[in-house]
């Protein structure tokens, strides 16, 4: 068994993720594939925070502009990461991980509200802590969130699941000479507008230094290889 290349991850996962073939809502084939992934690292001794979105079931920027007022759209997309959590949490508990659900909008009967110093006495118990309601404020989205987390709970990495290997220069699904960057700077992704997450996350990271892996994970296996360090994926960085 590998040694593990961090020790404290937050891993980012977009509402999309749990959509699977359904295009809307939860598969919770989905769900309970991306738990056994996650329950897989448990053996590494590795402390694992969690960072949903909200897309497949509301997008608040979208409504926005449909004629939704900003906010309420916003708010309504933080609920939506909360049903994520809640999924996830249910499909993780069925395999025996121990798990809590911590919410930047205070909702006692659900979920535990986001205190940083009570996530991290979780995660040094080796509970999974699925970080839910984005930031809890409209105008920021949960890329943001997970950088902002990261930095709290002082983490190694920021791991951000999509459905590509990794950035490309251009869309490698239209461009057939599209090329793949295995590293990054942060002032790369900001320069070159690189869609790996939004301005604002990537401004974060760079500030503190905290690196952030983009990867395949609907790939199976993927999550195990990215923390063990294997190389997969974009890795971006201050740079040497």
């Amino acid at each position: 068994m590998g040694e593990p290349a961090y020790r404290r991850v937050v891993l980012k996962l977009s509402g999309e993720a749990f959509q699977g073939e359904l295009g809307y809502g939860i598969d919770h084939t989905v769900a309970d594939s991306l738990a056994s992934e996650i329950a897989g690292l448990i053996k590494y001794d590795v402390e694992i925070g969690l960072v949903v979105g909200g897309g497949n079931i509301f997008r608040g920027e979208p409504a926005s502009k449909a004629g939704m007022e900003r906010t309420t759209a916003d708010y309504i997309g933080m609920l939506a990461t909360i049903i994520n959590a809640l999924s996830l949490q249910d499909a993780l508990e069925k395999k025996d991980v121990q798990t809590r659900v911590m919410t930047a909008i205070e909702m006692q009967e659900l979920a535990e509200p986001y205190i940083r110093r009570r996530a991290i006495r979780h995660l040094e118990k080796k509970r999974v802590v699925i970080f839910a309601g984005g930031t809890g404020n409209p105008y920021f989205t949960t890329d943001t969130a997970a950088a902002l987390r990261a930095i709290e709970i002082r983490a190694d990495v920021i791991l951000k699941g999509t459905k590509v290997d990794g950035v490309y220069d251009k869309d490698p699904k239209q461009s057939a000479d599209a090329k793949r960057f295995a590293q990054l700077t942060y002032m790369d992704v900001l320069n070159r507008e690189l869609r790996v997450m939004d301005a604002t996350a990537v401004s974060l990271c760079k500030e503190n230094s905290v690196p952030i892996v983009v990867f395949d994970v609907t790939t199976k296996g993927n999550i195990e290889r990215v923390v063990l360090g294997d190389g997969i994926g974009t890795l971006v960085t201050n740079g040497v």
